[in-house]
């Protein structure tokens, strides 16, 4: 039975085998100067409308995100995100440990919002005071909630109104597209660079970042080396980041792990003893169970406590993830809660 952790627990999709393999012949230039990651790079413009975008592979999103950042940033400059945001809570301090400041506003939904990111806004140009200039977002959000076109426009009003820069972090962008029907470009309106998620798309040890100008991108290739991403054997990276994007295989299994996801909700959400938390968008449902219910659900499914304080869990589902295995999951949540309540 697989679990709801992570849709990082989930193998990779059978188009990025096959990539490997058949990137796997005789010898290829080292370090990205491969036909195969030159492909990957041409079809990353094509899918976000930006035939001069610097496109950059590296191995996880957290060094997708830290380096995405250091781009836009001055030592002396912030960043504005939400206090629940990946970058402050889930990134074991990679942003504050290469000098990057974060200005943290409290979410809506998962979101960053104008009117509470507005204020963090100050003491510009004054030289003791760190300088707000980047403004990064989530999309999907930490919540799975996902931003809609009018949303990213307001965002980006704010930034074009204060001179900020826009980083989206993508890691989990093909869900909000999906969702969304909509292009990837669309679902990143507005960004000035984006972390874009292989890895949770089905991949493995795949991300990118996309610069959108190709001025921002100055010495982004030394950055790079320097924080130990370059990738030397790069064609296998570069073969499965094709593959996903070909054909925009990546809307076929986000579509799937989303409609599991909402599967997931409809089937638990008249359990008495279950509440739902949070909007289920894209492909994660927010629970709060009692924490008799959750071990007793930890003990055969793995997934995680969001929130110890309220009991809160996440239940992730994954381009893998079955209809018979969210029928045997939300009978096992209705036995336990039974029982939970039986006694007491």
């Amino acid at each position: 039975m697989k679990g709801f952790a992570s849709d990082n627990y989930a193998g990779i999709i059978p188009e990025a085998l096959a990539a490997i393999a058949d990137a796997n012949v005789d010898h290829a230039v080292a370090y990205g100067d491969d036909r195969w990651t030159a492909q990957a790079r041409d079809a990353v413009r094509d899918a976000f409308g930006a035939p001069r975008a610097e496109v950059f592979l590296v191995f996880n999103g957290t060094a997708a995100n830290v380096l995405a950042l250091e781009a836009l940033l001055q030592p002396w400059e912030a960043v504005i995100t939400t206090a629940i945001s990946h970058l402050n809570v889930d990134e074991c301090g990679a942003p504050e440990a290469v000098g990057i400041k974060l200005l943290t506003s409290e979410p809506h939904e998962g979101k960053l919002v104008p009117e509470r990111a507005a204020p963090l806004v100050q003491r510009v140009g004054f030289e003791h005071a760190i300088q707000p200039r980047v403004v990064s977002i989530a999309q999907s959000t930490e919540l799975g909630t996902i931003y809609g076109a009018s949303e990213l426009a307001e965002l980006r009003a704010l930034c074009d109104e204060h001179d900020l820069r826009l980083h989206v972090d993508g890691a989990r962008l093909f869900a909000a597209a999906a969702a969304r029907g909509c292009s990837l470009a669309e679902a990143a309106a507005g960004a000035d660079v984006i972390s874009l998620g292989g890895t949770k798309a089905g991949l493995m040890g795949v991300e990118a970042v996309v610069v959108l100008d190709p001025a921002d991108a100055g010495g982004f290739a030394f950055r790079r080396k320097r924080r130990g991403q370059l990738a030397s054997k790069m064609r296998f990276a570069g073969a499965q980041l094709s593959a996903l994007l070909r054909d925009e295989t990546w809307r076929r299994y986000a579509s799937h792990a989303n409609a599991m996801a909402a599967r997931l909700h409809n089937a638990v959400r008249a359990i008495d003893g279950v509440t739902i938390t949070q909007p289920v968008h894209a492909n994660v449902v927010f629970a709060i169970l009692h924490p008799t219910v959750t071990a007793q659900l930890q003990a055969r499914f793995p997934f995680y406590v969001w929130d110890e304080t309220s009991g809160e869990v996440r239940w992730m589902c994954s381009w893998d993830t079955g209809p018979d295995e969210i029928t045997a999951f939300a009978a096992a949540v209705a036995d336990a809660c039974a029982a939970t309540a039986v006694t007491g």
